[in-house]
């Protein structure tokens, strides 16, 4: 594959264009928005730098090929001749995933995987179950589309968070907060609620310009097309830059302000970010300018008594009002009403998925 290729960037439903706004700031001119994601046209140097640098994409997908296929036969025959050595090594497992079959004739998704298992196969790859190599298929209106799945793990899996506790917000869904805040790095982050520190790290590493990827392996690496020298060079970084802001975050768990340290010296931020054990009514405002107040408090559905909960919102509103004037404020929650128990005038955004429920930013402007 020597000419540009379509890439497609998984995203967390809801926030898809808060992801594309990133994509774009990253240099994917144009970027676009489709269902489920950001798609843009490039070459596989393009896949690594998505990979590396990304923070809000859960996945990138290499668009490899498709073709019209109206019954399995034609299916299996067109999978036979499909040019796989140009992407894929034979001494590297492989497997297929179905993901999606609609208004097609092709519409068993099992039958549709052992048809394009048997033309890999028939060209002397490898097929087996948990192969870390992935090759997406979807069938729409009768075209089979094909990708490779060239991240492997699931990028909120940065490479160096070791602990975490109950219901712990993703890497990739905290940074697409941060940026519907408003957040660019310039300012101090402060989380109430920091569980493992997730909110406080992701905006810690923004601020310093460390790229989310440099911890981690990507499937990517097991294709013909990696370029080892390439990549070496591309993720290869400079000086960090130390943030002339801190970042702070509370926990009234110590168990989980012990995480939130250690993940945090881990990720190569512990210089600029200070954790404390504290009920989140009893915060105080940190020295230095206002900044953005972030945070993802229990709620019914995910952790503790509903009825409880009423006041440790309303105890975080009372605090925040009193003490942290000037202060932007994101709150997370599956609940309007603990939202507005914090007394504050909260803007509601878009429904997102999280933990198995439906989640909303509110956002207040400075306090």
């Amino acid at each position: 594959m020597t000419q540009p290729f379509e890439i497609f960037l998984t995203g967390t439903p809801g926030l898809e264009p808060v992801l594309l706004a990133e994509v774009q700031a990253c240099g994917f001119a144009d970027a676009r928005l489709v269902p489920g994601g950001v798609v843009f046209d490039g070459e596989w140097p393009d896949v690594w730098r998505a990979n590396l640098v990304l923070r809000g994409a859960t996945r990138v997908l290499a668009r490899i090929g498709s073709f019209m296929a109206f019954h399995l036969a034609q299916l299996d025959k067109r999978a036979r001749k499909f040019p796989w050595s140009d992407v894929l090594r034979v001494d590297v497992p492989v497997r297929v995933e179905v993901a999606t079959s609609r208004k097609s004739k092709i519409y068993h998704a099992g039958a549709a995987a052992q048809r394009i298992e048997g033309g890999l196969k028939a060209a002397g790859f490898v097929v087996t179950a948990d192969a870390q190599v992935v090759i997406k298929a979807r069938i729409d209106d009768n075209r089979v589309t094909l990708s490779v799945d060239t991240s492997g793990e699931s990028l909120h899996k940065r490479g160096h968070k070791e602990s975490v506790g109950k219901a712990p917000m993703r890497e990739t869904l905290a940074s697409l907060f941060l940026r519907s805040c408003g957040y660019g790095g310039a300012e101090p982050v402060f989380d109430s609620m920091c569980g493992s520190g997730t909110f406080v790290i992701e905006a810690a590493e923004m601020a310093a310009g460390l790229l989310p990827g440099r911890s981690r392996a990507f499937a990517f690496e097991e294709l013909a097309t990696f370029d080892p020298g390439a990549w070496d060079g591309m993720r290869r970084m400079g000086d960090i830059t130390h943030p002339t802001v801190r970042f702070y975050g509370s926990d009234r768990d110590a168990g989980a302000v012990r995480m939130a340290t250690e993940n945090a010296v881990r990720a190569g931020v512990g210089d600029f970010t200070t954790f404390e054990n504290m009920n989140a009514a009893d915060i105080q405002r940190p020295e230095g300018p206002p900044g953005l107040v972030i945070c993802n408090p229990p709620y019914g559905g995910r952790i503790g008594n509903q009825r409880m909960l009423y006041g440790v919102y309303a105890g975080l509103g009372e605090a925040l009002r009193a003490r942290f004037e000037g202060w932007r404020v994101g709150i997370v929650t599956s609940d309007a009403g603990l939202a507005k128990a914090t007394g504050m005038s909260l803007e509601k955004g878009p429904p997102v998925s999280h933990g198995g429920l439906k989640v909303r930013l509110f956002q207040a402007g400075a306090l």
